[in-house]
């Protein structure tokens, strides 16, 4: 089965929605499911203001037309509601495509806090934009429930993994030997980071990743280690070398980074919102609380033992086969298809974890 997966989100950006999707590629090639992407790269763009490390894509209706001629894809699923996202929309939406979709940003905090824009404004775009599909693909239950209170319809679930081989328990101590608090992620706004280099805490904080707020950052808190953009091994390796990961951010959906920092032993500090409530086990995993400083020193108590267990119950694997299972039940047993090939055999199995 051909899936055509369109999305604003890809190289050189470094984010969870697009490593999901490239993980979700090399995962679903065993289930007999093409991935194919539409993504910028295939059209002129210009810088994202207040943040030109993301490339918006022009206006390019005939071109997708004849990608998607070309590709017959046997599904369409719209990752993103940036230009590309809207634009295959439109087009599916002419032709009479089903489509489904997933919502992975709360653009309505982010370009709140960025244009001063209403953020009911939004949300009553994003509602449009997504109940038009045949089902909307989220990462956590409470996401779920948050959006069907909003009037968003026909929510599936739709998790996500992590490398547990990578990311694991290390003898490494980058950052020296005194309690290390990690922020690993994009450093920007709405991530909240001052919050925790704000905060009082023993030791020295580590800041991972970079961003348009980088070097603003830099200058203000000159105590504290910035990295830079970490991959692979160097990135696991600055996990491994923590005591404890602290999540500022209140604007998640999920958080890959979490998974990673459990995998690697690390305890997680963070507030009581979507995405940490429903991966951290409080007092086991992690903390929640609404004073970042006081569930990062509580977080510090914590045994490790017994963190990395939490994590090895997300493996990409499962992830690729219920999305796999979605695109079956909202594109073809809903709109009275039958899906093609093994598809129909497939569906049948249950995921590893919901």
């Amino acid at each position: 089965m051909k899936i055509l997966v369109a999305t604003d989100a890809w190289r050189p950006q470094v984010n969870g929605v697009v490593r999901t999707y490239e993980r979700l590629r090399e995962e679903a090639a065993p289930l007999d499911a093409e991935i194919i992407f539409l993504t910028p790269g295939e059209f002129s763009t210009v810088p994202c203001p207040t943040y030109p490390e993301i490339r918006l894509s022009l206006p390019g209706y005939g071109y997708i037309g004849r990608r998607m001629r070309e590709i017959g894809p046997d599904a369409v699923h719209i990752a993103t509601e940036g230009p590309l996202g809207w634009m295959t929309r439109s087009h599916c939406l002419r032709k009479g495509i089903p489509f489904t979709t997933s919502f992975h940003t709360r653009f309505p905090d982010y370009i709140s806090s960025r244009f001063s824009l209403p953020e009911s404004w939004i949300w009553w775009l994003l509602r449009g934009f997504h109940n038009a599909g045949a089902g909307i693909m989220v990462a956590t239950p409470s996401l779920g429930r948050e959006l069907e209170d909003r009037g968003f319809q026909s929510i599936l679930s739709w998790t996500r993994g992590v490398d547990t081989d990578l990311f694991r328990p290390r003898s490494v101590r980058r950052f020296g030997d005194g309690p290390v608090f990690l922020y690993v992620g994009r450093v920007a706004i709405e991530k909240n980071i001052d919050a925790f280099l704000d905060a009082d805490l023993p030791g020295s904080k580590v800041v991972v990743g970079d961003g348009p707020q980088l070097q603003d950052l830099k200058a203000r808190y000159p105590g504290v280690t910035f990295t830079g953009k970490q991959t692979g091994e160097d990135l696991a390796e600055c996990y491994a070398s923590a005591d404890v990961f602290v999540m500022p951010s209140k604007t998640e959906t999920f958080g890959i980074v979490i998974l990673e920092a459990m995998a690697s032993g690390l305890p997680v500090a963070a507030y009581p919102v979507t995405g940490p409530v429903d991966l951290i086990t409080p007092g086991e995993t992690g903390v929640l609380d609404n004073n970042i400083a006081r569930a990062a020193s509580e977080a510090l108590q914590l045994s490790h033992v017994g963190v990395r267990d939490k994590a090895l119950e997300y493996s990409w694997e499962a992830a690729a086969r219920l999305f796999v299972s979605n695109i079956e039940s909202a594109l073809f047993a809903r709109q009275g298809r039958t899906a093609p090939g093994r598809r129909v055999r497939l569906a049948r199995r249950r995921p590893s974890q919901a």
